[in-house]
């Protein structure tokens, strides 16, 4: 199916180029290495501490942060695990997902961080990538370029006042059954029906 080799080698131009991702690990390598040291002035400790929070993150995604814990363990004050996670972000690495927030707050907790696209889960992870994290990380990378994503308290995604719950085709309702306005999004099916909407779908938001 080509949605699933595209999960794979498709979200960037030189994808039909031969090694396409050792190149791609060649790109997020001079980024660490050089592009965001030289934007940020990094001195050869800080980004060499960048270099393992990605690896950390790649790891363990959907990663949960705990920034009290990072900075322990990096030996940097909050604030600059908070400016090295934005800047991965802002390279196109990583993409953070926030709570919900009202009033005069803008930026909500950081409840999950993920990869910034699918590919990038397949060319940094050490083993094939959970189907789930591939799913999640497709959904959030889609949908956050045409409108606000965050956090649900019952399933995965709050999109625009809409609920989204991701699953395999087997995926049942049980989460969001009582949940107005919310949508199941379903991996491995061609067509949708009621509130039930396939995956691959969504990349016609992009």
């Amino acid at each position: 199916m080509l949605f699933k080799e595209y999960l794979q080698h498709g979200y960037y131009p030189f994808f039909q180029e031969k090694g396409y991702l050792l190149r791609l690990q060649s790109i997020v390598k001079q980024t660490l290495e050089n592009d965001i040291p030289t934007f940020a002035n990094m001195n050869i400790a800080t980004a060499l501490k960048l270099k393992r929070l990605l690896y950390i993150i790649a790891r363990s995604v959907p990663f949960k942060p705990n920034f009290t814990k990072l900075a322990t363990l990096f030996d940097m004050n909050r604030n600059t695990i908070s400016d090295l996670m934005c800047y991965l972000e802002k390279a196109g690495i990583i993409n953070q997902l926030r709570a919900e927030t009202e009033g005069i707050r803008l930026l909500g907790k950081v409840d999950k961080v993920y990869l910034n696209n699918t590919n990038l889960a397949y060319a940094l992870s050490d083993n094939t990538p959970d189907i789930g994290n591939v799913r999640e990380t497709f959904f959030f990378s889609t949908l956050r370029v045409v409108c606000p994503v965050t956090t649900s308290e019952v399933a995965d995604f709050t999109v625009g006042g809409y609920t989204f719950e991701m699953g395999g085709k087997n995926k049942s309702q049980k989460r969001v059954h009582d949940v107005e306005n919310a949508y199941v999004v379903k991996d491995d099916i061609e067509y949708g029906m009621r509130n039930v909407i396939p995956l691959w779908a969504f990349g016609f938001l992009y």
